[in-house]
């Protein structure tokens, strides 16, 4: 405990680390104001009434990585999910368009036209969806009064405008982040916006054993010793990696000597990150969703029953789909031909495997065995919040920081923020939080 406090003295030693903190914490402290301002024209008091039944469908999900700004009709209701979203499409789009493709070989001139593009993309799509709220809370009411007395043109325009301004200038506050803060400002602000939710569960969690009586305390400390194990096993398995040695042969340049040594190329259990956890709980909440906006068909009704998270199909299905879209994302952001091709140009090779496309195929073959478990592992840390809500009976908003996408994005992102903290004092002689070895973090969500 000692030394964990000496290490925070040091943080607030080295200026330029403490400056970047606090710069990062005021741009959070934005981030959060700018959840609670409600754009012009709604309702508040109604809009609260009518977004209570909207936990279970895309639109909880998504108020989910927004921190709640969602369901406030807020200006930055949209959150950065538009910039992430313009980024999936073009880091797909490089698979099967060759243009793309070429510009993301071309080292930073591509990396800068393809961010240039991205930042297009984000501007249409926040545009799109800030149309598409407006529509939304132009058809709520409560009790038959509606959320928006008034939701004309104006009113249409004037959302449209500030929700796709709230959106860029979020896009900014985290390159601000990056640049001046610490940490990946984008993976940040959607980390903030989770944490941000968690005073309030553990709220109704407290009650629920205090005034309501429902749980006894022995039986309280054994769910929290179950969260911590949750944590730790999420926390061993996103560091864990296949470490493939790779062997440079010695070539001589003049009187020097270059190559000759050992490295390793590390190939991670949980490549593909969060992005399959989200995209198959997109998937799950189609079902829920059309039925709020078809509230009287029956057929929907039915095909909900089997999507309900009490059901054993929901769990199968949703585990399943997870272990599919790991492969699948794993595929398009790891490609082990690229990796043999360069190591082949560096004069680089894996011992006992011939360059080019052998090697390609060996590293394949290794990143589907690791995959395995690691998808594997991902079902079942992405139906844990069903089983913490359903079997143990915590609070559902409690129950959400069990597992899914919460506790993997705050995780990921909490490693990455240390392990730029520990380097920043490792290079200061300071010691880090961990003496034996560095923190190997992640590169933000989803490699945002």
């Amino acid at each position: 405990m000692s030394s964990i406090v000496q290490t925070v003295q040091n943080i607030f030693k080295i200026e330029e680390l403490r400056l970047r903190i606090l710069t990062t914490v005021l741009i959070l402290l934005v981030v959060r104001l700018g959840a609670q301002i409600t754009v012009p024209g709604v309702d508040v008091a109604l809009l609260h009434a009518a977004n209570k039944s909207d936990a279970n469908n895309l639109f909880g999900l998504f108020d989910l990585f927004v921190g709640g700004a969602f369901n406030n009709a807020a200006l930055f209701a949209l959150g950065i999910m538009p910039y992430i979203t313009s980024s999936i499409i073009f880091q797909l789009a490089g698979v099967v368009i060759p243009e793309i493709a070429k510009m993301q070989k071309e080292g930073e001139e591509g990396r800068r036209k393809i961010n240039q593009y991205t930042r297009y993309g984000t501007v249409v799509i926040a545009a799109l969806q800030s149309w598409g709220i407006t529509i939304r809370l132009a058809n709520m009411e409560n009790n038959g009064f509606p959320v928006v007395p008034n939701h004309g043109a104006m009113f249409t325009i004037g959302t449209v405008f500030a929700l796709t301004a709230g959106t860029m200038f979020l896009m900014w506050l985290g390159e601000q982040i990056t640049d001046r803060g610490i940490g990946n400002g984008i993976s940040l602000i959607i980390m903030i916006g989770i944490v941000a939710r968690l005073p309030g569960a553990l709220f109704q969690e407290i009650n629920q054993i205090f005034q309501l009586g429902e749980r006894p305390w022995m039986l309280e400390l054994i769910i929290m010793g179950f969260l911590v194990g949750i944590i730790a096993s999420v926390i061993y398995v996103t560091q864990g990696a296949r470490r493939i040695p790779v062997q440079y042969a010695k070539r001589q340049v003049g009187r020097k000597v270059y190559g000759g040594t050992t490295q390793y190329i590390p190939l991670r259990i949980n490549t593909a990150g969060v992005m399959p956890i989200i995209f198959a709980q997109s998937l799950m909440f189609i079902p829920q969703t059309l039925v709020s906006f078809f509230p009287d068909n029956t057929w929907l009704y039915g095909i909900v029953s089997i999507f309900h998270e009490r059901n054993l199909s929901y769990a199968f299905i949703y585990g399943t789909m997870v272990v599919l879209f790991t492969y699948f994302y794993t595929a398009i952001v790891f490609n082990p031909r690229d990796i043999a091709d360069n190591m082949k140009k560096q004069g680089g090779f894996i011992p006992g495997i011939r360059p080019g496309k052998l090697t390609a195929e060996y590293i394949d073959g290794v990143l589907t065995r690791i995959t395995l478990p690691g998808s594997i592992f991902l079902a079942l840390i992405a139906v844990m919040p069903t089983f913490a809500s359903y079997v143990l009976g915590v609070t559902s908003s409690f129950a959400s920081f069990f597992g899914g996408t919460s506790v993997l994005i705050v995780i990921g992102v909490a490693l990455d923020t240390l392990q730029q903290i520990e380097s920043y004092l490792l290079m200061r002689h300071y010691d880090g939080f961990m003496k034996s070895g560095k923190i190997r973090g992640r590169g933000g969500v989803g490699g945002y």
